[in-house]
């Protein structure tokens, strides 16, 4: 996604809500012998439904952390994901999108805000632009320290990491944000985790799987894996409601097989985000019937999760914009202001 400025260790289970925790005792089908290892606390707001009374998927838009709009507040957030955290050019130090330090006041006034809603608020690292801090920061230890001063900045125990471009090729910084999750866990015991990737309708690359296992392998107890449902390329020309479909039953068969996690427990392992209405592909543009399309597959799914990118986008353009202005501050289709998140709410 855009920057709102720019737009081998024994089996760890992907821990996610109403999903019984697996160790490297599991039978396979995602149980555990002793439900009492490898359990981390459910991702705060990131709650996953199964149609069957259990509770349903939650909303939770990406906001700027830096700057309020009044679409915030638009449907029923269950937690706001806060673009984004990343380093201080090439310093191991956490900024605020790059330009606003982590206890600027400002910022901590504004995050209070969103937290007063009664929502929970997520920090996301990395995003597409920028650096991210696994690319800066030369030890686990020294890493995990400059995550932790971000979410103690913002008062958060829930992490989101949205790994994208040359990050998600890097293996280095891969398995050293690994380690340091995996140090930052074990100091805060209530902390949740979430990776977000790109996907295609065949599913995560190589990368992104290649990211999972790393975490795995580190013992990370991973929440959530939100899938960046959009963005596919030039070739792909349908429908974007089904192609999210496509990609998040792709996806789910790939986390079952990462995690050892039934059926079950991958659809309450996955989270869903669209780049609402044009994205940054020229063919593809997102509908609010897709968003009542992808609300409704969550729902029956048992999906943790549903996202866009962005809040701020989330209202027609003027009619003088540029074209550029579709993919940065505003939808680009004929909307009523707030109505993406009315139709992710369900």
């Amino acid at each position: 996604m855009r920057s709102f400025l720019r737009p081998a260790a024994g089996l760890v289970c992907l821990v996610a809500l109403a999903c019984a925790g697996c160790s490297a005792g599991s039978d396979g089908d995602g149980s555990s012998s002793d439900a009492s290892t490898a359990q981390a606390q459910p991702d705060p707001g990131s709650s996953g439904g199964t149609g069957t009374g259990g509770p349903s998927t939650a909303y939770a838009p990406y906001v700027s952390a830096t700057t309020a709009y009044d679409l915030d507040s638009a449907g029923s957030a269950s937690a706001y994901n806060l673009a984004f955290v990343i380093a201080d050019g090439d310093d191991c130090t956490p900024t605020w999108g790059g330009t606003s330090a982590i206890d600027d006041s400002a910022v901590a006034s504004r995050i209070s805000a969103l937290a007063d809603s009664g929502a929970t608020v997520r920090v996301s690292f990395g995003g597409a632009s920028g650096t991210e801090l696994a690319e800066a920061c030369d030890s686990a230890e020294e890493l995990a320290e400059a995550y932790g001063q971000a979410l103690d900045a913002a008062g958060a125990t829930a992490a989101d990491f949205d790994v994208e471009g040359d990050a998600l090729t890097d293996a280095d910084s891969i398995d050293l944000r690994s380690e340091a999750i995996a140090l930052l866990q074990e100091e805060r015991s209530d902390l949740s985790v979430s990776f977000t990737l790109p996907v295609m309708p065949s599913g995560l690359d190589d990368d992104s799987v290649s990211l999972l296992e790393s975490a795995n392998n580190h013992s990370v107890q991973v929440s959530t894996v939100n899938i960046m449902t959009m963005n596919y390329g030039s070739t792909y020309d349908g429908d974007m409601g089904d192609y999210a479909e496509t990609s998040a039953e792709a996806a789910h068969d790939q986390l079952a097989d990462v995690f050892g996690l039934s059926d079950e427990g991958a659809w309450h392992g996955l989270a869903l985000t669209s780049m609402i209405g044009v994205n940054d592909v020229d063919n593809e543009t997102f509908t609010l019937e897709d968003a009542t399309q992808v609300r409704e597959f969550a729902e029956e799914k048992g999906i943790a999760w549903v996202s866009m990118w962005a809040s701020f986008r989330d209202r027609q353009c003027d009619e003088d914009s540029g074209s550029d202005d579709a993919s940065t501050d505003c939808s680009g289709v004929e909307q009523e202001d707030g109505a993406f998140a009315e139709a992710f709410s369900g």
